[in-house]
Formats: C-alpha cells, sequence, structure tokens
C-alpha cells in the first residue's frame, strides 16, 4: 500500500529532524530512517506510466489495479515520491498523474468559499488532514491551487454544510459538524455533504483546528463538556456518533484519533509542519513539482 507506506515515511522523516542529537542512540535511529526511506521503490509503482498505483503484492501482483490521483488524501505520496534519491518520479508523473492534466481543479463555489481542488462540497474532510499533518499549506501554491485556500474552505464549507442541515438530521450546529471517514451504525463509511447519514465523527472538525480554530474549539467544547462521558472514554474521542440516532461509536480508530494529535499540535506551536518542512529531501522535492511556499 504505497499511500499508507507515505504516511508512515512522512513520520518517520519527522522523528529523524526531531532526535537530533549527537549520541549513538539517536545517530542510529537517524541511519535507520534514511535506510527505509531511501530503499521505497516509489518509481516501481509507476508500472511504466506517468501515474502511480496504490497498490502490489507478491500473491496479487496489480490486481487492485487503482491508480493514485486527486484530490484526495494521497498528496503527500507525490511528495514523498519526488523527494527520493534513489526511486523518485518526475515532474511529469505528477502533472499527468495526481493532477490529471488540471483535472483535480473544481473552482466553483459553496456556502460562499470557493473551492480550489476536489469533488462537489470537497469530499470527506480526510482529504485536508492525511498529507498536511506533515506538509504545512500556509503560503504553499503550484500551478493548481493555494492550499492555505483550499484547506480553510474545504474545512468552512464542511462545516456551513452541517450549519445548513438540508436532510434535517437532529443535533447538527455551530458546535456540532464535522463529517468525514468514520465508523457509522452498520459499518464504516465516508461521510461527507454527498454522503451524509447523520453522523457526526469528532476527528472531522478536531483535525482542522488549524484551518478553523474558533469552529473547532466550540465542537471541541460540546463534544467534551455537553455530550462528556458518551463521547469521550478512555482513549479520547469515540471514533462517531449520530445523535439523530442516538448511536454512539464503542470503537477508537488510530487513523482519526492520530490526526487529531498531530493537528492540535500543529496549531499550537507548528511542530509537526516545522520537523517535515525542514527535510532538505523533501524540499527538494516539492521544489522539482512546481511548489512555492516561504519554508522552500
Amino acid at each position: 500500500d504505497l499511500v499508507e507506506t507515505s504516511y508512515l515515511m512522512m513520520g518517520l522523516l519527522c522523528a529523524r529532524q526531531f532526535f537530533t542529537k549527537n549520541n549513538n542512540s539517536e545517530k542510529k535511529l537517524r541511519n535507520q530512517v534514511d535506510y527505509l526511506f531511501n530503499r521505497v521503490e516509489w518509481d516501481f509503482f509507476q508500472k511504466n506510466e506517468e501515474v502511480l498505483y496504490w497498490h502490489w503484492s507478491e500473491k496479487y501482483g496489480w490486481k487492485m489495479n487503482f491508480k493514485v490521483q486527486g484530490w484526495n488524501e494521497a498528496l503527500i505520496t507525490y511528495v514523498m515520491a519526488a523527494s527520493s534519491d534513489l526511486h523518485p518520479i518526475s515532474k511529469n508523473t505528477y502533472i499527468n498523474g495526481w493532477a490529471k492534466n488540471g483535472g483535480i481543479k473544481n473552482g466553483n463555489t459553496y456556502y460562499g468559499y470557493i473551492l480550489p481542488l476536489g469533488p462537489p462540497l470537497g469530499g470527506p474532510l480526510f482529504f485536508e488532514h492525511y498529507s498536511f499533518l506533515g506538509i504545512d499549506p500556509k503560503g504553499l501554491r503550484d500551478d493548481y491551487a493555494d492550499y492555505e485556500i483550499q484547506t480553510r474552505n474545504h474545512s468552512l464549507i464542511n462545516y456551513s454544510y452541517c450549519l445548513a442541515n438540508p436532510k434535517k438530521y437532529f443535533g447538527y450546529s455551530t458546535t456540532c459538524w464535522g463529517l468525514t471517514a468514520s465508523d457509522t451504525y452498520g459499518g464504516y463509511t465516508a461521510h461527507e455533504p454527498n454522503n451524509d447519514r447523520g453522523v457526526i465523527s469528532p476527528t472531522a472538525a478536531l483535525s482542522s483546528i488549524p484551518f478553523t480554530p474558533e469552529e473547532s474549539m466550540r465542537a471541541l467544547r460540546f463534544f467534551y463538556y455537553e455530550i462528556g462521558n458518551k463521547t469521550w472514554k478512555d482513549y479520547g474521542f469515540i471514533d462517531a456518533f449520530s445523535l439523530d440516532e442516538y448511536w454512539f461509536s464503542n470503537s477508537f480508530l488510530a487513523i482519526d484519533q492520530g490526526p487529531i494529535i498531530i493537528m492540535l499540535e500543529n496549531y499550537r506551536t507548528g511542530l509537526l509542519w516545522n520537523l517535515f518542512t525542514s527535510c532538505p529531501e523533501v524540499k527538494s522535492g516539492m521544489k522539482k513539482l512546481g511548489f512555492k511556499a516561504p519554508y522552500l
């Protein structure tokens, strides 16, 4: 799974940049991270095409045959692949594969907010979370978008949709909002305005806190103080709930908990953004793809 591998590598590079002491244990850690990162065969996942593919296995090969194309959660995969010294991809792979020669552009306005990229109404909020756990969107631009506008406006569109509440679900409000992939009653789904089942996922609003600090803090206070022990338990916030159905998940998913922790810290101090964007190979890779930002 190349996309999940890119999340792992993003985290490992942050760890490498954090542990900078000149002792044997931290030197060893940095060397191990370099060893792992340099041996990811990003270019292999092109299948001799100008696009990356998501999955490959020794047993099933390319059977899933799923292209990594935007706009979704996988911008980081192209950034990581372009940043590799031993197995890099070209800018053309980014343009033709990820950006679909401009096909990722949206440009429409929803609830008064222009959405530069992505599907109608933006899709689930994790599109604006996973890649931007490490990539700092502030002042970041390329040929397709201003990513500071993209991340903020997608979050505000999601918030405004919940406030408008066209399906009239009980509980949606200025303090109870946020649609993204999570558990739901009867299974798991990618909640979003075009797939709205009345289920609120705390990770949606809380992981958007760098983009919508006031709206996200109102949600955090409601989830914690008003609903209380129905939504906050042993491992933090539960994965999802529906006041309309009076249903509360009993699960805690790491892929939803992790972005809450990381984005709270990015909002407070910018720690993970600063660590990741300080990587020399990341700076080189992002410049290669045509990105511009104050930190590049």
